[in-house]
């Protein structure tokens, strides 16, 4: 016997976690940044036929100050890294990025010394992308798993502990070599 049987049927029941993940996930204002040709899909996104504009992201914004989700598309230049970092310094928090194509995830084809192997080198990524280019409908399953993200993130000192949890599980998990059977 809980509380739910003593409320009427109609009212509605959530924590402020949830409501305001619900909230941030259904609000996002994403700030574009297509710097080669994953920018071209990067803008068809927009279009009629797949309308990011149904999940809450209405408005592209071209400022980083009104901005909370960063979508680097494309490869990165050295030259360019430490703009793209200033850009992320000055988004409003919370903040989440996404990594387009393989070239933001990993350098891609280009291992030079131009081409930074990674934007997760300048910027914390939440969600990596793959492809070269990836198909608009791929940026959507992106943006719909940031969204669960988000809705699952969550607040004030549960947050912290969840933080360590995460990190203390990354640390440890097994290495990828097993540095005991090269060492025999």
């Amino acid at each position: 016997m809980g509380l739910e049987e003593h409320i009427p049927g109609d009212f509605l029941l959530t924590t402020v976690e949830k409501a305001a993940g619900l909230a941030r996930a259904s609000s996002m204002w994403p700030m574009t940044f297509g710097l080669a040709c994953c920018g071209m899909e990067l803008m068809a996104v927009g279009d009629p036929r797949h309308d990011f504009s149904r999940f809450g992201m209405e408005r592209a914004s071209a400022t980083p100050r009104q901005a909370d989700l960063m979508v680097v598309a494309g490869r990165v230049s050295q030259k360019m890294a430490p703009v793209l970092r200033r850009l992320y310094d000055q988004m409003a928090a919370p903040k989440w990025v996404i990594a387009m194509g393989v070239c933001a995830s990993s350098g891609g084809m280009f291992n030079n010394y131009a081409v930074v192997q990674g934007v997760d080198h300048i910027v914390p990524v939440d969600i990596y992308l793959p492809g070269c280019p990836p198909r608009p409908e791929m940026l959507l399953d992106a943006i719909v798993k940031l969204h669960d993200k988000v809705c699952n993130t969550r607040l004030g000192a549960h947050r912290r502990t969840e933080v360590v949890r995460q990190e203390r599980a990354r640390l440890t998990q097994l290495p990828l070599i097993d540095m005991r059977s090269t060492a025999e």
